[in-house]
């Protein structure tokens, strides 16, 4: 087999390097920043060019070589290259060749373009790695034009009841994919300390983000009159929200198709957004690969593993530790068609 499964991690034995891989190894192809993904004690890292900003932010002095997207590397007896897998900025689909077996480890994907990150694109190959963090039927993602409008409607409704809007979204892609359709002349929007802290790197990568106003313990809300907030999930639920008293609360996430999901997290609103692919989004990447195997890893393994045997795939599932979209687990029930 080109790629193999170890309790580090997913193992190429002809180029000696892991994809991924959750345990500390020598050398360790990086498919995006995500913490899951990218974790610390690896000897060596290689992830292209536009991901190692945040992937240095986040781990530090580490030995991190980059490669652009589409580049071609030989790397001991295995060919590798990276293409965009349309998650978050810089995230991308590793594909490695060995004596002209192809296969394809997909990190995190989606299949729509969100106008920020850059696209996803199919690559063809014998066997395909994917993840199903949303692989139901159930999941289906509002098209990006209705999102954006729905969020600036709800956030005027908010100013027109005179309550900030403070929506919760993850610190590295989702919050900067939704910052960069905000229209700023709606009123200020201000930020959750690690969401500006990402803003920072990526706008130091010339990407484009509307001006933001950085939460700090000083921060009265009654200074920014009409605003709307970005918070991550995490600050949402502690005394961080105690500047904002009286607000109106949203999450921005997959698990919002989920009523069962909001109902616990007791939001005003849901907006059913995510950077990994949707139920139709999988499926379609999955057939334009031409993949015969397919590997199924974190989500919901065993039915989609299920489901694409039956429709005539080899298909099986694969433990790892990545996590997926984890803004909160939902019942078995919660989830059924």
């Amino acid at each position: 087999m080109v790629l193999s499964f170890t309790k580090s991690g997913i193992y190429c034995e002809a180029g000696d390097f892991y994809v991924d891989p959750w345990r500390p190894v020598e050398r360790a192809l990086i498919t995006h920043g995500h913490a899951d993904h990218a974790r610390p004690g690896h000897g060596a890292y290689l992830a292209t060019d536009a991901a190692a900003p945040v992937m240095r932010h986040r781990l530090g002095d580490i030995a991190l070589d980059t490669i652009h997207f589409g580049e071609a590397r030989q790397i001991g007896g295995a060919q590798v290259s990276f293409h965009p897998a349309g998650h978050v900025p810089g995230s991308a689909q590793i594909r490695v060749e060995v004596d002209g077996e192809v296969w394809v480890v997909s990190g995190d994907y989606k299949t729509t373009d969100d106008g920020f990150s850059e696209p996803f694109e199919p690559v063809k190959c014998h066997a395909f790695i994917t993840e199903c963090t949303f692989g139901l039927p159930v999941f289906s993602w509002t098209p990006q034009p209705k999102l954006v409008d729905e969020i600036h409607d709800w956030w005027a409704k908010c100013q027109a009841a005179g309550r900030p809007a403070v929506l919760g979204a993850y610190a590295l892609g989702k919050a900067q994919r939704i910052l960069s359709h905000l229209n700023p002349d709606q009123g200020p929007i201000l930020t959750h300390g690690a969401i500006e802290n990402t803003n920072a790197v990526l706008r130091a990568q010339g990407l484009h983000l509307p001006d933001t106003i950085y939460v700090t313990p000083e921060t009265k809300i009654k200074d920014h009159p009409g605003a709307l907030v970005l918070a991550t999930p995490g600050g949402m639920g502690g005394p961080w929200m105690r500047r904002f008293p009286n607000a109106s609360t949203a999450f921005a996430s997959g698990w919002m198709a989920l009523r069962g999901v909001r109902r616990r997290r007791a939001a005003d609103r849901g907006f059913v957004m995510s950077d990994h692919a949707d139920w139709e989004g999988l499926n379609t990447a999955i057939k334009d690969t031409g993949a015969e195997r397919i590997f199924v890893t974190h989500g919901y393994t065993s039915q989609f593993a299920r489901w694409l045997t039956e429709q005539g795939y080899d298909a099986g599932i694969v433990e790892t530790e990545f996590e997926g979209e984890s803004l909160d687990a939902p019942s078995e029930e919660e989830a059924a068609p």
